[in-house]
């Protein structure tokens, strides 16, 4: 058994955030929202004035493990509405000249290395992407949307059975946000 006051999480909520705790974990401030479904059978998380409380019921090595992820999980939601996370991704085309649009909520990739069907790539919610020349900027209050979009967009354009080290067109990430 681990001792019970080292397992206990306070986290301060800034001024200017808004947390709520229910079924969904929802941080807000004027500009930004982030939702997040964080349960787990022996964990507990509320609200008492400024401070998100994490306590476990029962006190091992995993409730420990768990609630230092759920920590880290809530930091990311109160920092990315603070400042939206950032994620920049280039569009290489050196063999066929490509052609990257949006439409709706999809990314479409034309003409990838002469390919008739265009390549699509999906567009999660709560985030904002911008095509400027070959840059495409992603910018979410949610860290893993953003990085689950980047990662969309590099994965649409993978080559397989060619050598990686001549053909080197596709959409690579090159900015990622750091904490």
């Amino acid at each position: 058994m681990i001792e019970a006051r080292r397992l206990r999480k306070e986290i301060t909520i800034p001024t200017g955030v808004n947390v709520e705790v229910a079924e969904f974990i929802t941080v807000t401030n004027k500009n930004f929202h982030v939702k997040k479904k964080l349960t787990y059978p022996t964990l507990i998380i509320t609200k008492n004035e400024n401070k998100i409380i994490i306590e476990p019921k029962v006190y091992t090595k995993r409730e420990k493990k768990i609630i230092n992820t759920f920590k880290s999980h809530l930091l990311n939601m109160i920092k990315g509405v603070q400042e939206p996370y950032e994620y920049r991704v280039k569009i290489c085309a050196s063999h066929f000249p490509m052609t990257v649009t949006m439409e709706g909520k999809k990314l479409i990739v034309k003409n990838f290395l002469g390919e008739k069907v265009p390549r699509k790539a999906d567009i999660l919610e709560n985030a904002d992407v911008k095509i400027e020349g070959d840059l495409i900027t992603i910018t979410s209050p949610d860290k893993e949307t953003a990085g689950q979009i980047a990662a969309n967009f590099e994965q649409s354009t993978r080559i397989t059975n060619r050598d990686r080290r001549v053909f080197q067109d596709g959409l690579w990430i090159t900015k990622k946000s750091r904490d």
